[in-house]
């Protein structure tokens, strides 16, 4: 990967160079990568005003996956973002809403954010610089020191601590949160960790195959805002139940894993000995 994090310029050469090259971030620091942030939404658009203000104007694109929206949500998208990108999901739930959309970008870095107002666009910038700084995965964590959370009961709290702790000792990650949708990566990540879940469970499949790719996670303290407009399709229980399954799956599969791959040193071994 080449090095996309440049200093700050001034004048006329910090012009030329932004203008021809980089897009400005911050005055510190300015990129070439372009940047997709996908939105999956669904009957969100009191929501929308609040998400899009948020973001940054130097992203690349928005691409907006619609759950079959039937309260205007495209046609306030495309009000507050003329060249929004909207693409019609044809399965159903958040996982499928987010490979659907992921398979739209055209960015070489890929932002995951919420339609209900939870999630501060101004914090891309921070995940942003952690992937230019050489990490592949930026996960955010509402856990980690400077983040929070305005939208965690406490059995919610106790459950998203509970599955963490089995990730992380399951799979040898350090995670301080694990049930969030706030992440961004480069785009070539899609390549390693083939997702193929449908719904709310999607963030621990990544969090966890992320970590058994061997590629680089950075956390990022973001803060978690209440739903402004609407409530919430996730229910803990039942999909507490299904990111529990994802975890004991991929366990599953990681031991099925290192068996294939004992027995094919064996078997290589015995062909070495009788050869």
């Amino acid at each position: 990967m080449s090095s996309v994090l440049r200093p700050a310029l001034t004048g006329d050469a910090y012009e030329y160079r932004t203008a021809r090259t980089y897009r400005p971030v911050s005055s510190h620091l300015a990129i070439a990568p372009p940047v997709s942030v996908v939105i999956p939404a669904m009957n969100e658009a009191e929501n929308l005003p609040y998400v899009f203000k948020t973001l940054p104007d130097w992203i690349h694109e928005v691409v907006m996956v619609d759950g079959n929206s039937t309260d205007g949500t495209v046609e306030v998208a495309r009000a507050l973002w003329p060249d929004v990108k909207v693409v019609e999901q044809r399965g159903k739930g958040k996982g499928d809403a987010l490979i659907t959309g992921f398979e739209a970008c055209s960015g070489d870095i890929i932002v995951m954010v919420d339609a209900d107002g939870s999630a501060d666009g101004q914090e891309i910038v921070s995940y942003v610089s952690a992937l230019v700084s050489g990490a592949d995965f930026a996960k955010g964590s509402r856990f980690a020191n400077g983040g929070g959370t305005d939208d965690m009961t406490f059995v919610r709290k106790l459950g998203n601590w509970a599955l963490c702790t089995i990730v992380n000792r399951k799979f040898g990650a350090r995670y301080t949160d694990l049930c969030y949708g706030y992440n961004a990566f480069w785009r070539h990540c899609l390549d390693k960790i083939d997702l193929d879940c449908t719904g709310f469970e999607v963030e621990t499949l990544m969090n966890i195959r992320v970590v058994k790719a061997g590629l680089k996670v950075q956390e990022i303290p973001s803060h978690e805002y209440l739903r402004i407009h609407g409530t919430s399709n996730l229910r803990a229980v039942r999909d507490g139940f299904r990111v529990l399954n994802v975890i004991l799956r991929e366990r599953s599969n990681r031991r099925a894993l290192r068996r294939r791959t004992e027995r094919s040193v064996l078997l290589d071994s015995v062909r070495g000995e009788v050869s």
